[in-house]
């Protein structure tokens, strides 16, 4: 493959350097930020060598390469745009130019995305080590008063029972604001002094009196909202505090204000109404999931890909961290179904198809589904293809309909696909399979009847 080549081929093709505004690449894909996308010519991007699709989404233009070939292409494709150092035009940040493209929604959806991305190893290590520890406890591996399972018991909840400064740190960064600061105020949130929220059980919440008011000492261990909405306030006291402060005592002024303010915010006002929040977005989500348990897995399993291609998917990490900290996260294992299930049509594609380009990007990117990862086939076959994207909304709909139905729940938020069978126990294991199968059984039938347009080239 001649890197090069593509590279000269591609500028032109995306209306030439000027119409560039900022470039940088991911494990398997450019990310370009367009000035104009009208003056790209997608089809005739996807025909060259080595493109597996190419779409626009969050406020990027993006070209699917794929593992091992996008760095190869960047290099060349730096050099024809000019940029010899880093990975974007010099006086370009490509984060904001990307964010100058998207609406407030997407904006919002990103944000929290940011937040919450960093964070997935902690919780996904978590979930799979709640996950052995039930397999442990379901088998009679061992004495379950033991020091083993008590020190899996331990490693287990550690990154739930201090999730606010996981949070607050992250949160702070992306807001603009001090993140040792927000991990302050997150710490504040789950301080020994109050009582801990994760194992408080029916326990008596105590009390303290602030001059008339009565708070009560309850901790915020495994909570989202109320950290969120606390480092938010924080970054606005932060900056505002820096404006006025002379730089010669800023660093003493500044921190103590900031963390002596938001603390009492977060203890009087801000926590308080967080945590309200959040428990009336999980008690909506409960009474829908009760009520219409099978029904609401049917819609979300056959809607979630249409909201894959919004962007707005990122922020349900928020409210699926939240749902740990309750009764287990319901909602991963319908966007599970989601995704393989667009695996599922690929690999119908792959099947039928005569285009020797389709069939090479239809099989890794269906293999690439059922490992969570749905861009490629999504992009580069089955949206393409429109009847093969119906065909995977289908699947996922019956397999979202199956996991609902049999109550399957994960023990983290993240991971999709056959990776997900880790953050399942006991009978949820077999039925997530059950789950899988029929998600990807269903769409390559669907698909199959379904039929669609064969390219001529």
């Amino acid at each position: 493959m001649d890197y090069k080549d593509i590279a000269q081929k591609l500028v032109p093709l995306l209306g030439g350097k000027d119409n560039v505004v900022s470039a940088t690449h991911c494990a398997t894909r450019l990310r370009l930020v367009i000035s104009d996308e009208s003056q790209v010519d997608q089809s005739a991007i996807e025909e060259l060598d080595g493109v597996k699709g190419a779409f626009s989404s969050s406020g990027q233009y993006q070209i699917i390469f794929g593992t091992g070939v996008v760095n190869k292409v960047f290099q060349p494709f730096a050099k024809e745009l000019g940029i010899e150092q880093g990975e974007q035009k010099e006086g370009v940040d490509h984060k904001e130019a990307a964010k100058q493209n998207m609406n407030p929604f997407a904006r919002f959806a990103r944000m929290l995305s940011n937040i919450f991305v960093p964070i997935i190893p902690a919780i996904v290590a978590s979930g799979m080590l709640m996950g052995l520890l039930g397999l442990m406890k379901a088998y009679e591996w061992g004495d379950p008063d033991g020091a083993i399972f008590t020190m899996l018991d331990m490693f287990s909840s550690a990154a739930f029972i201090i999730l606010p400064i996981l949070i607050g740190f992250s949160a702070a960064r992306e807001f603009g604001a001090t993140p040792y600061l927000g991990a302050v105020i997150g710490g504040i949130m789950t301080h020994p002094a109050l009582l801990n929220a994760w194992n408080s059980g029916t326990a008596e919440i105590p009390t303290m009196d602030f001059f008339g008011f009565s708070i009560e000492m309850l901790g915020y261990q495994g909570t989202v909202i109320p950290v969120l909405l606390t480092v938010y306030i924080m970054s606005i006291l932060e900056k505002n505090i820096r404006k006025v402060v002379p730089g010669v005592i800023d660093l003493l002024v500044t921190p103590f204000l900031t963390v002596i303010l938001t603390g009492f915010a977060a203890l009087l006002v801000v926590g308080p109404a967080g945590r309200l929040l959040g428990s009336g977005i999980t008690t909506v989500l409960d009474m829908v999931y009760g009520t219409a348990q099978g029904l609401a897995g049917l819609v979300f399993g056959g809607t979630y890909s249409l909201i894959v291609l919004t962007g707005v998917h990122h922020s349900f990490h928020a409210i699926e961290a939240e749902l740990l900290t309750k009764a287990g996260n319901y909602l991963l294992p319908i966007w599970a179904m989601a995704n393989v299930a667009q695996g599922g049509a690929g690999l119908a594609v792959f099947f039928r198809t005569k285009n020797k380009k389709t069939k090479e990007i239809a099989l890794p990117g269906a293999v690439s589904a059922f490992l969570g990862v749905t861009e490629p086939v999504i992009f580069g076959v089955n949206l393409k293809h429109r009847r093969p994207f119906i065909g995977a909304m289908i699947g996922g709909a019956l397999g979202g309909f199956y996991v609902t139905f049999t109550g399957v729940i994960a023990n983290g938020i993240g991971l999709t696909g056959l990776p997900m069978i880790a953050l399942t126990t006991g009978s949820d294991t077999l039925n997530y399979i059950i789950g899988l199968v029929i998600a990807i059984g269903g769409a390559f039938l669907a698909t199959l009847l379904l039929g669609w347009k064969e390219e001529k080239k």
